[in-house]
């Protein structure tokens, strides 16, 4: 820590906070925290807020509580004021924002940790300095418990499947062709970040066509947003693609993952929610680093073929977009057929 302050006693916390991250892929790496401080604080209230806590960590049994983020700055204050009265002995801060830590601040809970950086170190009480060598995001979120003397192992995050949702998402699959005897394929199309995670459509195209006539279903999966990568994919192929882009909801999205023997997606929060599942991935990586954010596991795999500008971090690139186009049709097939092998059974 930057200064000179007493560790955090765990057995004076009753009630802790924890503010998840703002992206749906680091929500899901932040698992592995949450799991930590549960298994310290067996006896407290934990309370996780976040955009994407309710629908995606509503299995999460660590969680007492699940709170949205609000977006309009009045539902902010509101939420300020409930936490406020709540008495927090703890808030685990995880984005590395500034409002992250005044909302803290204000909330006035007693504890409040997270990186310092952006100004906000004066708004801690135990402010972490970040590494000077990046690691990945898993291990640091996990680093942020040290204040409370706790040094957890990293670990491949996990979450439960709602069973509730398991009917739809099978309802989806049959809608599409899917019978429950195959071993279908995603493919995810799009990414939050911006189109230089993207690979291009024709070859989406090409991976999809390959896989199908070698007899695996392929099912293409999205937000609304990707509906122009989609018709630029289907124009690229001979056949109309299986498709549920826009037709699923993110409460949904961890059973209808959970359905597939692999899913093929660029560095986004479905591949880390995929993985959580138990689904093997083949995550292709350009702009960013694989060392990183890749999901954690042997059974999946990130494919980076990186030029001498990666990682650029950039969500548009000025050039040729020649990262993810290093990476070929084969390989991603090649990687694809050697999970639909693997035993689905066999411990990850």
């Amino acid at each position: 820590m930057s200064r000179s302050v007493a560790p955090i006693p765990v057995g004076e916390i009753r009630r802790a906070l924890v503010r998840c991250p703002n992206w749906l892929g680091d929500t899901v790496m932040a698992l592995p925290t949450i799991h930590a401080l549960r298994d310290a604080l067996p006896r407290a209230e934990l309370w996780g807020l976040g955009p994407w806590v309710p629908a995606v960590l509503a299995t999460e049994p660590a969680l007492n509580r699940l709170l949205p983020y609000p977006r309009r700055w009045a539902d902010r204050w509101a939420l300020t004021r409930e936490l406020r009265q709540a008495d927090l002995d703890l808030a685990l801060l995880l984005p590395n924002s500034f409002e992250s830590a005044l909302g803290a601040w204000l909330a006035g809970a007693r504890r409040r940790v997270g990186y310092s950086g952006d100004g906000r170190a004066a708004l801690l009480t135990h402010p972490v300095p970040p590494s000077a060598e990046r690691c990945h995001q898993v291990a640091e979120y996990l680093a942020l418990l040290r204040p409370l003397g706790l040094a957890p192992r990293m670990t491949a995050p996990t979450l439960a499947v709602a069973p509730t949702h398991r009917d739809e998402a099978r309802r989806l699959l049959r809608e599409v062709g899917v019978r429950s005897r195959d071993r279908p394929v995603a493919i995810q199309l799009g990414a939050a970040f911006g189109p230089s995670k993207l690979w291009p459509a024709e070859r989406l195209a090409a991976l999809a066509s390959r896989l199908e006539a070698d007899g695996t279903p392929v099912v293409f999966l999205g937000s609304p947003e990707a509906a122009a990568l989609l018709a630029a994919v289907e124009h690229a192929m001979a056949a109309p693609p299986r498709t549920l882009v826009g037709r699923d909801h993110v409460a949904l999205l961890p059973a209808l993952l959970a359905e597939f023997a692999v899913l093929v997606t660029p560095d986004s929060g479905p591949a880390h929610l995929g993985a959580a599942v138990g689904v093997p991935v083949v995550a292709l990586f350009g702009p960013t680093d694989p060392r990183r954010s890749a999901p954690l596991g042997s059974r999946h795999l990130a494919l980076w073929r990186p030029p001498p500008c990666a990682p650029c971090y950039q969500p548009h690139c000025p050039i040729d977009h020649r990262c993810v186009r290093a990476i070929t049709v084969d390989e991603v097939r090649r990687a694809v057929h050697e999970r639909l092998q693997v035993d689905p059974r066999a411990p990850a």
